[in-house]
């Protein structure tokens, strides 16, 4: 019978990120949320039939459950692959993939948002949120992966009560508004363009358009990436390749591409500035590392602003930052921990559950042969309880010439003394 016993369902995540491959990878496997339900589709038919796909410009992951969660994660990053069709080969050393403490701790980073490119970000959990409730109507969060998310969300919320580390994001999109308010004042006749699709500047663009901005322009290589943004800041949608055109037309400009090289230079600003008759431009640069061309600061009328120095504007430093992400960090591993713990604890639960009916079935037993003779009935119920694991004991004692083990548990389960008297209680 032990043989037909179905084996425990593991945890596994799998993808890629901004700490693992390039942008243009993670633009080729981006999966647009309509897209999602026909890739867990993928999933289902490949096997893996407990999974939520995360897609973001950050990251594209797979988290999941699987009694082989090395071979699930395999099949699973291959239906990501097929659906977006990259090849592969593409993929090679630009892939993570996590199983078992390692996977729990990345889904509990990524809900409390500890493994953003901006620790911090407030959209992340609701990016979670939405792939959880795919995966939900999908009828794919079951086998242990629908608790797995809730400890996750539980320890997102710790995060966010005991901690500051959801404050610094938002603390920077207010700054970068405020900024924007003082050099153009009335926002409402001030246009706007946001290349790239990065959740920094994502939050950003929602502070500005809830503070009154005129308008709203979103551009970038992958036209699905912008129109997918347009559509939750209701905003436009423009032609990356018109970017310089586009440029002419930005009072407020801020970048979130994140791929690793310049796509603002000075000369480009220079240009844009002379079309402008000298109009003032504020750049926001919210990429790690920058999008914008350092030398641009050294132009009139161009205003350039980093994370660090909105950072320096919003909150009181670098040390507050990292004491509180230390903090969240920490939380994060008790609450794993936890996690694990309490799921080793009802894996016990079956077990105690069976011993328990035999123990009532043998009380049973002996209560209809003894009668209401006590004694005997106390006699019978102790010997019969005792007889096969007495039998086992000895047997293992046999077989196994270091008993010792096996003897320092029983001594456990049963509270029993070395003094050979029974319990020290």
């Amino acid at each position: 019978m032990a043989a037909n016993k179905p084996k425990a369902l593991r945890p596994f995540v799998v993808g890629l990120s901004h700490r693992s491959s390039t942008l243009g990878l993670r633009d080729q496997l981006f999966l647009e949320e309509q897209q999602i339900p026909a890739v867990l589709g993928r999933l289902r038919l490949a096997g893996v039939g407990h999974a939520l796909v995360l897609s973001t410009c950050d990251r594209i992951e797979v988290q999941g459950m699987d009694d082989d969660p090395e071979t699930a994660a395999a099949r699973a990053i291959a239906a990501v692959a097929q659906h977006t069709g990259v090849e592969d080969a593409a993929l090679a050393g630009q892939t993570y993939t996590l199983t078992d403490a390692d996977a729990v701790r990345q889904m509990f980073r990524v809900a409390a948002s500890l493994d953003s490119l901006i620790i911090g970000e407030p959209q992340v959990l609701g990016q979670v949120k939405a792939g959880h409730r795919m995966a939900a109507d999908a009828g794919m969060t079951g086998g242990g992966l629908e608790a797995l998310i809730q400890a996750a969300y539980g320890a997102a919320k710790r995060v966010r009560s005991e901690t500051a580390i959801g404050e610094r994001p938002v603390s920077i999109a207010a700054a970068a508004a405020r900024l924007a308010h003082d050099l153009h004042g009335d926002l409402g006749r001030v246009s706007g363009l946001l290349v790239g699709t990065g959740e920094m500047g994502e939050l950003v663009a929602a502070q500005l358009l809830g503070e009154g901005l005129g308008h709203l322009t979103v551009v970038h290589p992958n036209e699905g990436r912008a129109e997918a943004l347009a559509r939750t800041l209701n905003c436009n949608v423009g032609d990356f390749d018109e970017l310089e055109r586009l440029l002419d037309e930005a009072d407020v400009l801020l970048t979130a591409l994140g791929s690793r090289r310049q796509v603002i230079d000075a000369d480009m600003m220079l240009v844009v500035l002379h079309r402008r008759r000298k109009r003032p431009v504020f750049l926001i640069d919210t990429s790690l590392p920058g999008d914008v061309e350092p030398a641009v600061n050294r132009l009139d009328e161009v205003f350039l602003y980093d994370l660090g120095d909105l950072e320096r504007v919003a909150m009181e430093g670098r040390a507050t930052r990292e004491q509180e992400a230390a903090g969240a960090l920490a939380i994060v591993d008790e609450e794993v921990e936890s996690f694990l713990r309490g799921r080793d604890e009802r894996a016990a639960v079956p077990a105690l559950n069976e011993l328990r009916g035999h123990f009532e079935n043998v009380r049973s037993e002996v209560l209809a042969e003894a009668g209401d003779d006590a004694e005997r009935a106390t006699r019978l119920l102790v010997n019969r309880l005792l007889h096969a694991p007495s039998e086992a004991m000895r047997q293992a004692a046999a077989e196994d010439g270091d008993w010792s083990k096996a003897e320092a548990l029983i001594r456990r389960l049963f509270g029993l003394s070395r003094g050979g008297k029974g319990s020290d209680r």
